[in-house]
């Protein structure tokens, strides 16, 4: 049901297959009112968009039992994938709904819906972890009930609830991970977009990820702004509705890469999809209200395809992280959940790739966090704890890339059967023994000078070569001091480590003394 075919951190590029069509994730579903849709169908279907979500319990309300006969495919006239909610979001906005769980599921299965839902109790931002964990056991007892008397013709998600308490998420993901489900989903995130809490966002999605399994997919519920979508992605979410879009609009809210705007405060409209370049910004304020709707709300459509377009490139070519450290800077709180999830990669980068064909761009902190540079440093040490020399010699880095290949040095080292280790400190990763300096990624970085003069990022380079250090334990230390590397790493070199030697002067005479060193 869920084909894997590209990774980066937690992200995946994917085939979901379903009886009605196929979709390409990371996907997003445009929520298609089964009434009273503003948009047609064919405009989204020629964006690009291959699936949409509807409203199972409004449709029940309107059409019954003809909603069977007619097909939820001729109801929103959408030929493709088509998800159907439960009514979930009613029983949040008011309280309940008048239709049972078992009748809401079938008639789902009935009128054909790909991927349904069960009717479950959503959890609110506002509830007390009391009420909280209440709504998990409704939903829980739910799913239960929900998957004992169903045909399982369609693809089956699975609710997780508990909101912004992280321990009752784990608990629903665990309890849902051990039944029948095909999917997961994950609730309550339109209220946490609306506070602007994507820190909390960003935890709720990496506990649920760390329980459930890694081969089925994850849908999450609501997420209709732009500006999030990537991070979503990165953590692992391969779906997402959005009713946004419209509901945006009828309140002349305009989508743009770096936030939302009234329509009636901007004086362009900074976009060239075929709405933008169709209207002015005083021609659409002018049109009447339904087109006026319509117009932002095509609009709002056409962003939130680029930006799963755009996420799905950044992935194939491995620079999901620097895409949403971009996303991260249009907003404090953006930035403030960027650097959570720096601190909190190991929970995410279970399908990091260990080589790329492309270089990685280090720019501030906390690109120094990368899970590429954590895995390599997890290989030094390693690296470290295989070796018996107890003999140190600390070079300057060259500029030469890799490192490896630096003839004076090959020429040095060549032929000379040392028990020492050589290497080279390089911000932010560490000591690197230059045998393995053209082993991705250290061949392949560019570093701003900023990011090796950050306080922070040096704070944690210097945590690093202790740990380092500790490992390698050595009798002796040989430092050729590098008048590049930050005075507070000089400073932790002489007074933590505390070599033996310490030798200063051009590459050139370096390379003598290690000659001389080694002949010894």
């Amino acid at each position: 049901m869920f084909e894997i075919k590209s990774t980066e951190l937690a992200a995946r590029i994917g085939k979901l297959y379903t009886k009605n069509g196929n979709l390409e994730t990371p996907a997003l579903l445009p929520v298609l009112h089964p009434v009273n849709q503003l948009i047609d169908t064919s405009i989204i279907k020629r964006m690009g968009f291959e699936a949409i979500m509807t409203n199972s319990y409004i449709t029940w309300q309107k059409y019954g039992k003809e909603a069977v006969d007619r097909n939820i495919h001729k109801i929103v006239d959408f030929e493709g994938p088509i998800m159907t909610d439960s009514g979930g979001y009613q029983v949040l906005e008011y309280g309940k709904v008048d239709v049972g769980e078992i009748e809401i599921a079938k008639f789902q299965e009935n009128i054909d819906s790909d991927f349904c839902n069960i009717l479950d109790k959503p959890t609110s931002l506002a509830d007390n972890w009391e009420t909280a964990r209440n709504s998990v056991t409704q939903t829980l007892e739910s799913c239960e009930i929900t998957l004992k008397n169903i045909e399982h013709k369609s693809i089956w998600m699975a609710p997780i609830q508990g909101g912004k308490f992280l321990d009752l998420v784990e608990f629903s993901s665990k309890q849902l991970a051990k039944m029948e489900f095909d999917m997961f989903t994950l609730g309550s995130p339109t209220e946490i977009m609306e506070n602007y809490d994507y820190t909390l966002l960003a935890k709720m999605i990496i506990t649920a990820k760390k329980n459930i399994p890694s081969e089925k997919a994850l849908h999450l519920f609501g997420l209709g702004h732009p500006l999030p979508l990537s991070m979503a992605v990165a953590l692992g979410c391969d779906t997402f509705d959005s009713a946004s879009y419209i509901l945006y609009a009828k309140h002349g809210r305009y989508f743009t890469e770096n936030g939302t705007r009234n329509i009636d405060e901007l004086e362009y409209l900074p976009c060239i999809c075929e709405t933008c370049n169709k209207y002015s910004v005083r021609e659409m304020r002018r049109l009447e209200h339904n087109e006026r709707i319509k117009a932002i709300g095509t609009h709002n459509l056409w962003l939130l395809w680029k930006e799963i377009v755009s996420t799905r490139q950044a992935i194939r070519e491995g620079r999901l992280w620097e895409y949403v450290g971009i996303r991260a800077r249009s907003h404090p709180k953006m930035w403030d959940a960027f650097v959570y999830i720096s601190n909190n990669m190991d929970d995410i980068s279970e399908f990091q790739k260990n080589f790329k064909s492309k270089g990685m761009f280090l720019a501030s902190f906390p690109d120094n966090r990368r899970p590429e540079l954590r895995n390599y440093q997890k290989k030094i040490k390693e690296f470290f704890r295989k070796i018996n020399s107890k003999r140190i010699i600390i070079i300057p880095a060259t500029k030469n890339k890799p490192l490896l290949y630096n003839n004076k040095l090959k020429n040095v080292l060549e032929n000379k059967n040392s028990n020492y280790i050589i290497g080279y400190i390089i911000p932010p990763i560490g000591f690197v023994p230059y045998q393995i300096t053209d082993i991705y990624p250290i061949s392949h970085i560019e570093s701003s000078y900023e990011i090796k003069k950050d306080n922070k990022v040096t704070d944690e380079l210097i945590k690093i070569l202790k740990e380092q250090f500790i490992i390698l334990n050595p009798e002796e230390i040989t430092y050729m001091k590098d008048n590049k590397l930050d005075q507070r790493v000089v400073d932790f070199i002489l007074r933590e480590l505390k070599p033996k030697r310490i030798i200063e002067g051009e590459l050139d005479m370096i390379y003598e003394e290690i000659e001389k060193i080694l002949n010894n």
